[in-house]
């Protein structure tokens, strides 16, 4: 299985302080954004990942992640020259994923919790034709809601609904199998002018090949996309990491447990971080 993240967009809602740098490149307590995404991915088994950028900021993103060699993964780049909508994804990726399955998240979704690495990998090893997550929210009148049967069986999601149809919102993280790349190229551009995720669901629901997993309350799940979820993003990083002194979204710790990497290679990463805090860390998860 392949991977793509989609760190692409104008970050318009976070204004003026993506004017000049890309929201995925902002500091999320004391990591960039980009890397939490990138963890889930490294988490989920996924080694292979494709970053999706905006032209214009694409080398700065290869100077932060580089190549992924470090953190024994392999990394790719492509441009979203627009705006033009997350299923877009799939076709700037069709070279990228071939014949393979893809599991695509949004670069500035963050999730973290207890086993979440081994159910992801459940969801990869299960192979479905496409697996979405719903998770609980108390507004689900900000989100795409996922409708279910009495056999708690998905039947129908709906954009920011109007009237209650669950507490489950769907999340930015998606896994499909290859046919994924022929549905997106398909699609006909919303009202918006845009190439809509929620489409691809919908055929995958219409065709009874969707399943959803739902995430309960052992994990959270924040998204950065305005001024106050980027402040409360920072504040739920830094009081977990205060109170159990263990990082989260670290590529380099992920990377070391997963077995990507040795302990020789964690702590040849490490040194040169060692001013921040974040190198001394490494070092001690040696120890």
């Amino acid at each position: 299985m392949k991977g793509i993240i989609l760190a692409g967009g104008h970050g318009t809602r976070l204004y003026p302080v993506t004017q000049q740098i890309s929201k995925q490149l902002l500091p999320i307590y004391d990591k960039p954004m980009i890397y939490y995404p990138l963890c889930t991915l490294m988490h989920a088994g996924i080694r292979e990942i494709l970053v999706i950028t905006t032209p214009q900021e694409s080398n700065i993103f290869k100077e932060l992640l580089k190549t992924g060699e470090q953190w024994g993964i392999e990394l790719s780049y492509a441009t979203q020259a627009k705006p033009r909508g997350i299923a877009e994804a799939f076709i700037i990726g069709e070279s990228f994923i071939g014949s393979d399955s893809v599991c695509l998240i949004l670069g500035d979704n963050i999730l973290h919790g207890d086993n979440l690495s081994t159910r992801l990998q459940q969801v990869k090893k299960q192979n479905q034709d496409s697996t979405i997550f719903g998770y609980y929210v108390s507004d689900p009148e900000r989100y795409g809601v996922i409708e279910f049967d009495k056999d708690d069986k998905p039947i129908n999601i709906i954009e920011k609904p109007h009237t209650f149809i669950s507490n489950y919102a769907v999340i930015g993280l998606y896994f499909y199998n290859n046919e994924v790349v022929k549905i997106a190229k398909n699609l006909i551009p919303s009202l918006r002018g845009e190439l809509e995720i929620s489409d691809i669901n919908q055929y995958y629901l219409d065709q009874k090949k969707l399943h959803v997993e739902k995430l309960g309350r052992g994990i959270a799940w924040l998204d950065t996309g305005t001024h106050k979820s980027l402040l409360d993003a920072s504040n739920f990083i830094y009081v977990l990491e205060q109170r159990q002194g263990l990082k989260i979204g670290s590529p380099e710790e992920v990377a070391w447990r997963m077995g990507y990497i040795s302990a020789d290679k964690l702590e040849v990463l490490a040194k040169p971080q060692i001013k921040s805090g974040y190198g001394k860390y490494l070092i001690a998860l040696l120890n």
